[in-house]
C-alpha cells in the first residue's frame, strides 16, 4: 500500500531528527527534484547532498515546524536551532507522488545561534 504525504514526511521528519541519511534519502523517488537556495538537485543522489548541507549548516538541531497539507502539496514553515547554529527562515515546499517526494523546493539562511 502506497503511503500518504503525511506518512512520508512523519517518516522524513524522524529521520532527519536522527540524522539518518539513508532513511532521509529514501523518502525521495529515483527521479526527485530539489530546489534548494535557487540551485537544482537531482535523485537520491541529489537529495542526499542537500541533507549533508543542512546538517553540517544545523548539527543536532532542534527542529520547530507549521505545515500546511492540501492533498499531494506540502507547504513547510520552519526553524532550526543547533550546533551554536539556526535557521529562522525554512520554507519549503513538497509534491508527494506514489508515497515519494517526487519534488521539494527549499530556501533558508544558517547563521550563529
Amino acid at each position: 500500500m502506497t503511503r500518504t504525504s503525511e506518512e512520508v514526511f512523519a517518516h522524513h521528519g524522524q529521520a532527519l531528527g536522527a540524522e539518518n541519511l539513508d532513511d532521509i534519502v529514501a523518502d525521495y523517488s529515483d527521479d526527485a527534484i530539489l530546489i534548494v537556495n535557487g540551485k537544482v538537485y537531482r535523485g537520491k543522489d541529489g537529495a542526499r547532498q542537500v541533507f549533508v548541507q543542512l546538517l553540517s549548516d544545523v548539527p543536532q538541531a532542534e527542529w520547530a515546524l507549521n505545515t500546511v497539507f492540501a492533498d499531494d502539496v506540502l507547504y513547510l514553515e520552519w526553524k532550526a536551532v543547533g550546533g551554536g547554529r539556526k535557521v529562522d527562515d525554512g520554507i519549503d515546499t513538497f509534491i508527494f507522488a506514489d508515497g515519494m517526494i517526487r519534488v521539494q523546493t527549499v530556501i533558508y539562511h544558517a547563521g550563529a545561534a
